[in-house]
């Protein structure tokens, strides 16, 4: 199996490139985040593959960081999530933004990425939230929001709790920023609240030095 290449770009195009190692060139698929991440024709390289082995042919995938790789196989075993759709969420999803998003069972994020429908983000969801360690690359403030909630795991988090994130992040804080400051709120009531209370509290714990 190839694991990695360390190369020059050769050339590139909308969804592919080919890197020269020691004269062989090597022609690898990759997502749109990946492509942009690499450097041009002419310049060293490295790049994280994943092996595809078919009846009809052999395909490299390409992947600028080894998260990448990692996040391709775990989405690539979820049902319904074939190759195509699986580089489709990692160009429009960096692997943090993929771990906050099942991390905070967050469908919308997931059905940013072409092909997903909101059965499939679900899916994803339901199929990965164990088997993402520590939801790693998600922010730790995000992570905590989706703890914070009774001890509950992020997809039995209240939609109020889900909504009030999306809604501060609407008003321009970042993702860790608001979830954050839900967490906080949770943890201090320790209650459930309607949005709008969780909204007014979390604002007011963000006005704060």
């Amino acid at each position: 199996m190839i694991a990695k290449l360390r190369g020059v770009i050769d050339s590139r195009g909308e969804d592919w490139l080919v890197i020269d190692v020691n004269g062989v060139g090597y022609l690898v698929e990759a997502s749109a985040r990946t492509l942009s991440a690499l450097p041009g024709p002419g310049e060293r390289a490295e790049v994280f593959t994943k092996m595809l082995v078919s009846e009809n042919a052999i395909r490299l995938l390409g992947f600028a960081s080894a998260a990448e790789r990692d996040w391709y196989a775990l989405l690539a075993e979820v049902q319904g999530v074939g190759p195509k759709v699986a580089l489709a969420l990692l160009s429009a999803l960096s692997p943090a933004e993929l771990a906050t998003a099942v991390s905070m069972a967050d469908t919308a994020m997931l059905t940013r990425a072409q092909g997903v429908g909101p059965k499939l983000a679900r899916r994803i969801c339901s199929e990965l939230k164990d088997r993402v360690p520590a939801m790693a690359g998600a922010p730790a403030e995000v992570v905590a929001a989706a703890a914070a909630i009774s001890g509950q795991p992020a997809e039995a988090a209240p939609e109020a709790v889900k909504d009030a994130i999306s809604a501060l992040v609407n008003l321009g804080y970042t993702q860790a920023q608001a979830g954050a400051a839900v967490a906080t709120v949770i943890r201090e009531t320790g209650e459930e609240a309607d949005v709008a209370r969780i909204i007014r509290l979390a604002l007011k714990a963000l006005a704060q030095p």
